[in-house]
């Protein structure tokens, strides 16, 4: 048996309220009976069983599981402070109305009204069977659960040399143009260890450019790191060989390191984010 207590608004506070009048909505009677006192509700119990947290909605919402710490009835509304449980991966609420008769849950207008519903269900082994387990964490580095994209932010992944200070300062005009701005991870200290602030800076960039001239095996870290977080990334080079063969399939801007040729970077890098920011 689980609580599943559904809200308009997100779920971010660890504080709620709900409506007396709105506690066993969408229970059967059986169930709602054995919480029900001759003062009212019992509380107490209700807090012991797992509960489903979700936003109204049936597509992306996000819902989560956890639990209710601390409930009392004041002024007609049962006020509550819950936590969220860090070891279970929120749900998408599409996923749960794809499962809505498993749950019981069978009524669409279950999923646009707020309410206080007690589901005869085991939740856990429904979450078993149809959720995916969150996935293994990075032991090197941390990346947060959620994506927190700055849609102003481009990052530059390239040698710290001073040889490369003229072409950032190229990197940085095409983002300017583009409505950007664009950082290195050298221009940042927010953690002890420089990978952190690396991949921090990659998780929250627009787009990320690649300089792989030189295969520096640095770079070539943080590409990966980049695609695998799903981000857009464009890479540039002084030397075609210096495309590693595993990303030769992909589109790449060659450039020349003088004045004529840092001019030409920044021209075909706007022309880029531009199209990657849909301008």
């Amino acid at each position: 048996m689980f609580n599943l207590i559904m809200r308009s608004v997100p779920w971010n506070t660890g504080n709620e309220t709900m409506e007396v009048g709105r506690v066993f909505e969408y229970t059967e009677d059986s169930v709602a009976d054995q919480f029900r006192t001759a003062d009212g509700i019992d509380l107490d119990s209700l807090a012991r069983l797992p509960c489903l947290f979700m936003q109204e909605g049936t597509g992306d919402e996000i819902a989560y599981v956890g639990s209710i710490f601390r409930a009392r009835i004041v002024n007609g509304e049962v006020r509550f402070e819950y936590a969220i449980d860090p070891d279970v991966a929120p749900l998408r609420n599409s996923l749960i109305y794809a499962n809505r008769h498993s749950l019981d849950m069978p009524r669409d207008f279950e999923f646009s009204r707020n309410h206080w519903a007690l589901k005869e269900v085991d939740l856990y082994r429904f979450l078993l069977r149809n959720a995916h387990p969150r996935r293994q964490r990075p032991t090197v580095f941390r990346i947060e659960d959620h994506e927190n994209i700055e849609p102003t932010l481009a990052s530059a992944m390239m040698p710290f040399d001073a040889g490369f200070n003229e072409v950032y300062g190229a990197i940085q005009l095409a983002a300017e143009n583009a409505g950007l701005h664009c950082r290195r991870a050298d221009d940042i200290w927010e953690n002890p260890a420089i990978i952190q602030d690396v991949v921090s800076l990659i998780d929250r960039s627009r787009v990320v450019i690649c300089d792989c001239t030189g295969r520096n095996p640095n770079v070539f870290y943080e590409a990966g790191i980049a695609h695998a977080l799903g981000r857009e990334v464009i890479l540039i080079t002084q030397n075609e060989g210096d495309i590693p063969f595993d990303l030769r399939h992909l589109r790449y801007v060659r450039y020349l390191n003088n004045a004529e040729g840092r001019a030409a970077l920044s021209a075909a890098l706007q022309g880029r984010m531009q199209t990657i920011l849909g301008h």
